[in-house]
């Protein structure tokens, strides 16, 4: 009898996106004729496909998202003089062999489990169809998505959707979209029009990505699949694509699924734009400037469901150094404040590396095109501002390159007063006067790190939210070129409606609404202006290891990069020899290597 051989995942209080998996028991080698048999067995599986979305999380600097915060027009590279792999991402260069490798090793690996489990729910008999039906359609959305990172990544790569299959090369690109494209529409509709509030993967969630990945790829290779096509500023979106299983995938199709998911979903705005944002929690609210005295309650408050969230990464108290710092936050780390300043000075954004510093020139455009809208102070904290961190000391750090005052907050490490529950980490010293908020919220039981304490790496465990309904609300107007899901999102940020559609004033207001969410660098690439806009970086003014300073060009300049490369990042070496991939265009010589600011 055949055997398959499942991945061992089920770990007691993993944290995915997801639900609870406390009970959840291991699987490991099993024949065909034992598993699955009920939805239990099938979720044991599906945890592994989804614990992939937290391997990330222990090396986001290699990772997709990651490098879209830094690459964009909105954020710089950042960290210190030793951390070049932040300032390269920003560049559109490269800074090792193997600068990004890890999260393409990751990303395979929940392919690679999305395909093991795929193959056998499609051969599974027995098997209560609607639960064959809803694994199916999670495992399908899960490959796509990993795919979308993957493919937005570096471009072409190989597609493997046989668990057999071994040593695949790239194929044509537009077989790979087409693939995603075909994975996400049958998520849709395998999936129950039921919204899920456990944090699985719901049928409108499948709907959201696939207007995501449609609107990426429409845009993106509608001139062409060569680096020309890819780089030009021609914008010419296609309208239908050939899927894999010989049907087509129009335009039309795509907007009654946003459609769907718009009028059906039960998703909804946060009333209040600032509720979304860890800062408004309980333990903060009251004792930050910006937020005291308006009322303002963070939705996770309580445990409280955000009704915007419709794909997040959670993450838990097992993040320690002997399992894995992916169960913790690492992008609020990476994000926060440089420097070992005293939190008093930087309250109530805690520390980190001081990636991605939001680009004075985002703050300069959205001051001039919106003065009025409090998205800005929402997002975006002014160091020198007397409500955000008037005691920061701005050049104050010898080593940190490319700081900005500004800094990103809807991803920031927050940190709260004690209020005596958290204890010193060593005997004979005071308590600290500012710990991570989580370890208040939560409770403090030794440290949320296993023993740690309050620990600035590790303890940081609110959500990573991926797509908002917001998001939905803009494709919707993008799709159908109206005003309603423009005005519904200005509306929500306190903004007077617009009277007509234009492509301008959507794109100025999903920058807006997404700022510093990783959403931008799609977007300007898959619109094709990504080559224009990249300069406005240039001769902003900065701090270099606190002197003032300009950001400055290098290796040729951001214009010239992205037209090299069209935005890709450099194949890793580890997979040109393995002889899967070539190298990227933009990529095969000294001109791309960063050596140092």
């Amino acid at each position: 009898m055949k055997k398959i051989f499942l991945f061992a995942v089920a770990v007691a209080t993993m944290g995915l996106t997801s639900c609870d998996l406390d009970n959840v028991e291991n699987v490991g080698e099993m024949s065909t004729s034992e598993f699955p048999k009920t939805d239990a067995d099938v979720q044991a599986v599906l945890a592994g496909v989804y614990q992939n979305l937290n391997e990330m999380n222990a090396n986001p600097q290699c990772s997709f998202l990651y490098n879209a915060c830094l690459a964009s027009d909105d954020q710089l590279g950042g960290g210190g003089t030793n951390d070049k792999l932040m300032q390269a991402e920003d560049l559109l260069c490269n800074y090792n062999a193997d600068m990004t490798n890890q999260f393409y090793v990751d990303r395979y690996a929940g392919v690679a489990r999305a395909n093991t489990l795929l193959n056998v729910l499609y051969n599974a008999d027995g098997l209560n169809e609607d639960v064959k039906n809803k694994g199916i359609g999670e495992a399908l959305f899960l490959r796509a998505f990993y795919y979308y990172e993957l493919a937005s990544m570096y471009g072409n790569v190989p597609l493997v959707t046989d668990p057999e299959q071994q040593n695949v090369t790239q194929g044509d690109v537009t077989v790979l979209w087409a693939q995603i494209l075909q994975d996400l529409r049958d998520a849709c509709e395998l999936l129950p029009a039921v919204r899920r509030s456990d944090g699985r993967i719901d049928k409108y969630t499948a709907e959201a990505m696939l207007g995501r990945a449609w609107l990426f790829y429409t845009g993106m290779y509608g001139n062409g699949t060569d680096i020309a096509a890819l780089a030009s500023t021609v914008y010419k979106p296609l309208t239908s694509v050939t899927l894999n299983d010989e049907t087509t995938l129009t335009k039309a199709d795509v907007i009654a699924y946003i459609d769907d998911c718009v009028n059906n979903s039960g998703y909804s705005l946060v009333p209040d734009f600032r509720n979304l944002w860890a800062y408004t929690n309980k333990t903060v609210v009251k004792d930050y400037p910006y937020t005291a005295g308006k009322d303002l309650k963070w939705v996770e408050d309580d445990n409280g469901v955000n009704p915007e969230s419709m794909f997040a990464i959670k993450f838990n108290k097992k993040a320690s150094w002997s399992t894995t710092i992916g169960y913790s936050n690492g992008y609020a780390l990476h994000f926060g404040v440089r420097g070992g300043q005293d939190y008093a000075k930087t309250f109530p954004f805690g520390q980190g590396w001081g990636a991605g510093p939001v680009a004075p020139n985002l703050v300069k455009d959205w001051k001039a095109a919106e003065p009025t809208d409090m998205r800005l102070q929402a997002s975006i904290a002014d160091c020198l501002d007397t409500d955000e961190m008037p005691a920061y000391t701005k050049g104050g750090w010898a080593d940190y390159v490319q700081e900005s005052g500004f800094y990103a907050k809807k991803w920031s490490p927050i940190v709260c007063k004690n209020d005596g529950s958290v204890p010193a980490s060593d005997e004979g010293q005071d308590p600290p006067a500012y710990v991570v908020f989580e370890n208040v919220m939560y409770g403090y039981t030794g440290g949320l790190s296993g023993g740690y304490g309050n620990n600035l790496q590790l303890d940081n465990i609110h959500d990573l939210v991926l797509i908002r309904f917001a998001d939905v609300l803009l494709m919707q107007s993008e799709l159908k070129e109206d005003v309603t899901g423009i005005n519904k999102v200005r509306a929500r940020a306190g903004l007077s409606p617009i009277a007509s559609y234009s492509l301008a004033a959507l794109q100025a207001e999903r920058r807006w609404e997404f700022a510093c969410e990783g959403i931008r660098w799609n977007d300007m690439r898959r619109w094709h202006i990504a080559a224009a806009v990249l300069d406005k970086q240039l001769n902003q003014d900065i701090y270099y290891c606190g002197n003032p300073d300009k950001n400055t060009a290098h290796n040729g300049g951001y214009q010239a990069r992205y037209i090299a490369t069209a935005g890709f990042q450099k194949m890793p070496e580890t997979q040109i020899s393995l002889n899967t991939v070539v190298q990227n265009p933009g990529w095969t010589d000294a001109s791309s290597e960063y050596t140092g600011w």
